[in-house]
């Protein structure tokens, strides 16, 4: 026991290092999210249910599409043009970028959304807003001080089934990133036609290499005081 007890005081502060996102709000109403450390059968949530609060480790993991989750039996609805809020009950890092990222599903249900493919892009993201890599200057910082993160949907995108996904980027230890994303389910109506092609489109995962310097960075070295976020850069519409 006196071997074991150590392990068991140090669990409760590896759970407190991370976060996901636990509910969402829009028109202000609040949508539950998952929250926990295993799938729970059929929870009413629009969020696709992720498997534990660990962060993904590189960009090519399968993981990295909506945290390992596939899928959640309801959806909310949301006008084009609208804001919604995501929420977190617990996030402790301060450097590091927030991106916003949605992707079109096809037909008519989400069961069959995978997000696979170039469908992905971004609607919204910050990274560093301030002059010092070594700093909470940062976008995580935003969510560490306040615990949510409002972005509006375009206000031209077409109506149809959306994912939404909420990615957190981690990068407070030198070259070794950590990613934590969270999607839901987004019905979008209203009357705008427009929607994103070209280089505003991604891949998740491997919407950029792990290698971007967007990815691998060591925020307590050198002299760079500006940084760019990885992967596309953001669609207004």
């Amino acid at each position: 026991m006196q071997l074991m007890l150590p392990l068991l005081l140090a669990a409760p502060a590896l759970v407190a290092a991370h976060g996901a996102v636990t509910s969402y709000i829009i028109g202000g109403k609040t949508y539950a999210g998952y929250e926990g450390f295993s799938p729970q059968p059929n929870a009413q949530i629009i969020q696709r249910q992720w498997p534990d609060y660990n962060p993904i480790m590189t960009v090519t993991d399968r993981r990295m599409t909506c945290n390992g989750g596939t899928s959640a039996p309801l959806s909310a609805s949301i006008a084009a043009g609208e804001n919604i809020t995501a929420v977190w009950k617990q996030w402790t890092h301060q450097q590091g970028p927030v991106m916003v990222w949605m992707y079109a599903c096809p037909g008519s249900s989400f069961q069959g959304c995978d997000g696979q493919g170039k469908g992905w892009f971004k609607i919204d993201q910050m990274g560093l807003y301030g002059t010092s890599l070594n700093s909470n200057d940062w976008g995580t910082g935003v969510v560490y001080k306040t615990l949510k993160w409002s972005s509006k949907i375009p206000a031209a995108l077409k109506p149809g089934k959306y994912l939404i996904r909420h990615e957190l980027l981690a990068l407070h230890q030198a070259n070794t990133p950590q990613f934590y994303p969270e999607c839901a389910q987004l019905d979008v109506t209203g009357s705008g036609s427009a929607t994103p092609s070209g280089s505003f489109l991604a891949s998740i995962p491997a919407y950029a290499s792990q290698s971007d310097p967007g990815i691998m960075v060591d925020i307590y070295q050198g002299k760079a005081t500006t940084y760019k976020c990885p992967g596309p850069d953001v669609w207004t519409g």
